[in-house]
């Protein structure tokens, strides 16, 4: 299970810390990745990061604003975002995968939390 929290309402150019609990699997066996959809718009992959927490892989749309990061021992993965924009308005998800390839591919991920909502404000 994955409970995402930490979304709200801040302004253009602000920061945000997102923050994803897991719980009743081994958290350390799965890459971990973030995902937002925003209304009328496909689901978009945010960030993700493997299961040692040695690499990760951003799309140029959050590279360089946006760091994921994770914690084996608290089984907690974090997005914390930077310089945000209109445009990251979204339902943030975080997501867990069973795949060894690190993946921005939606469909391999095999369990979502609920999501978050971040509201950037211009």
């Amino acid at each position: 299970q994955l409970q995402a929290s930490g979304g709200g309402l801040v302004q253009a150019g602000g920061s945000l810390r997102l923050s994803c609990a897991a719980s009743g699997r081994t958290f350390s066996n799965y890459a971990l990745g973030w995902f937002r959809q925003a209304p009328g718009k496909e689901r978009e992959f945010v960030a993700a990061i493997n299961r040692s927490g040695a690499t990760t892989s951003y799309p140029p749309s959050v590279k360089g604003r946006f760091i994921i990061s994770r914690d084996n021992a608290k089984n907690y993965v974090y997005l914390q975002m930077a310089s945000l924009k209109p445009e990251d308005t979204a339902v943030y998800y975080c997501a867990a995968s069973n795949v060894a390839t690190l993946t921005g591919q939606w469909f391999r991920y095999d369990y979502w939390g609920q999501g978050t909502l971040v509201t950037v404000s211009s």
